[in-house]
């Protein structure tokens, strides 16, 4: 089974994992110039680097359609630079899941494949997609839709070891961006960790640095530019986050139930 998942973050890369220790083949698009955060699990890394890793996975930039089918092969994840899905109606996909996470639906169509899943806010099951996945944490989360919208976006980041709002770092002006720190570094309350010009983002608490911009991203003010997770623990920054998992569980579930053969 082909699946072409749009949107390559951290959530999208959960989605793949799943998707590929489950047999099946993914193809993934995103930004020419990827905007992930969580860098070191995206594998929107590929199309800056040519190829990249996520856990026990590769995936590798494919320049077009034809690419991406023969990496397939090979046993990668073909990511190509294509935000608009151009690629959809080339490659005819068994199932589309749209993971961009934009809050809102930037183009997928119900007609897109037999099977297309809609992950979080922006979709109506029966109008734009077949199934929905809830991406909201709390009891819900990775719960498939059969009808009705994923819980709409509260802006409010989820609790994570006891902190929400705050583990998020956020451009302290437009222009753009200049890390101060790596990812994996343990920070301080207080800590510049990047810069826009001459102003500094400021972690608002301890911990580890989760996810960062890459150098040289055009930025505007308050737009996330980081992740500061309390618990610590480094390892956690390599590793595709337990809410990952579980909307990746949920796709799966939904295109095992809503696929066609």
């Amino acid at each position: 089974m082909l699946v072409l998942i749009r949107g390559a973050g951290d959530l999208a890369s959960g989605i793949a994992l799943r998707l590929y220790h489950a047999r099946m083949q993914v193809v993934m698009t995103d930004l020419p110039r990827p905007t992930a955060i969580r860098r070191t699990v995206c594998f929107s890394q590929a199309i800056l680097h040519g190829e990249t890793r996520v856990e026990d996975v590769t995936a590798a930039y494919a320049e077009d359609s034809l690419q991406a089918l023969q990496l397939l092969h090979e046993g990668k994840i073909p990511v190509l630079a294509d935000p608009e899905g151009a690629c959809i109606a080339e490659l005819r996909p068994d199932a589309v899941v749209d993971a961009i996470l934009a809050k809102r639906n930037l183009g997928t169509r119900i007609t897109h494949a037999p099977c297309v899943v809609g992950v979080g806010p922006g979709f109506t099951v029966g109008v734009d997609c077949h199934a929905a996945v809830e991406t909201m944490r709390g009891h819900t989360l990775g719960r498939v839709l059969t009808e009705g919208s994923p819980l709409p976006n509260t802006n409010i980041p989820g609790l994570i070891g006891g902190f929400a709002g705050e583990r998020v770092l956020r451009a302290p002006a437009d222009g753009v961006f200049v890390p101060a720190r790596q990812i994996g570094d343990l920070v301080e309350q207080g800590d510049v960790a990047g810069y826009v010009g001459e102003e500094p983002m400021y972690c608002q608490l301890g911990g580890v640095l989760r996810g960062l911009l890459a150098e040289g991203v055009p930025v505007h003010k308050g737009m996330k530019a980081g992740d500061v997770d309390p618990r610590g623990e480094v390892s956690y920054c390599y590793q595709v986050s337990d809410k990952a998992l579980a909307i990746g569980g949920g796709v799966l579930e939904a295109i095992l139930r809503f696929s066609e053969g």
